[in-house]
């Protein structure tokens, strides 16, 4: 049995990564989305264990004092991080395992992993970026702002990615993706 591919998507937030992810786990085959441990409250319908492992502060320290994380960062005040047995388990089954992860996140994956593949999701424009984070309505003005600086300097590690895809619409850019991944698996269909 081979061992999948761990498959890293970043970038600014808002930029659609959850979008493209959400769509490559319903649309490929073998691939299985790891769930990351958060200190942030759930929004919207968000469901513990599914979206995230919504944990306490303290809980999320104790994790990263026992080294259980393939990265972990804080961002906007809260902690996010990937746990490595929950990645290394599925790999080893051949299972390819799909990371959603900020910038920082990923840089550190990069190190840890530098096997995977890094695919970076641009948004079209500043100011697309602007209006998809204010029409989504989950932060407050000073938070959008917080994001659109954190964007620029995440936009400037782009060239670290093995691919950048810039995301003007939905569908052709999880084609893209799609696309990628198919080559970096010896091009099968997908």
């Amino acid at each position: 049995m081979n061992r999948g591919i761990l498959i890293v998507i970043s970038g600014p937030s808002g930029a659609g990564k959850g979008t493209v992810c959400s769509r490559l786990l319903n649309e490929l085959d073998n691939i299985e989305f790891s769930t990351s441990m958060t200190t942030r409250e759930p929004r919207g319908t968000e469901k513990n264990g599914v979206d995230y492992f919504f944990v306490s502060r303290d809980e999320f320290e104790r994790a990263i004092s026992e080294g259980r994380f393939i990265e972990f960062a804080e961002v906007y005040g809260n902690y996010y991080g990937t746990l490595k047995d929950e990645v290394e388990k599925r790999l080893d089954s051949g299972t390819d395992v799909l990371l959603d992860i900020d910038v920082q996140g990923a840089m550190n994956v990069m190190r840890e992993c530098p096997d995977g593949l890094f695919i970076f999701i641009k948004p079209p424009s500043m100011e697309e970026l602007r209006k998809r984070l204010t029409n989504r309505g989950t932060d407050a003005p000073d938070v959008i702002e917080k994001r659109l600086g954190q964007a620029e300097s995440e936009m400037a590690l782009a060239h670290k990615y093995d691919y950048q895809v810039v995301n003007y619409d939905r569908d052709r850019t999880v084609g893209e993706v799609k696309e990628i991944i198919a080559k970096i698996k010896g091009g099968k269909t997908i």
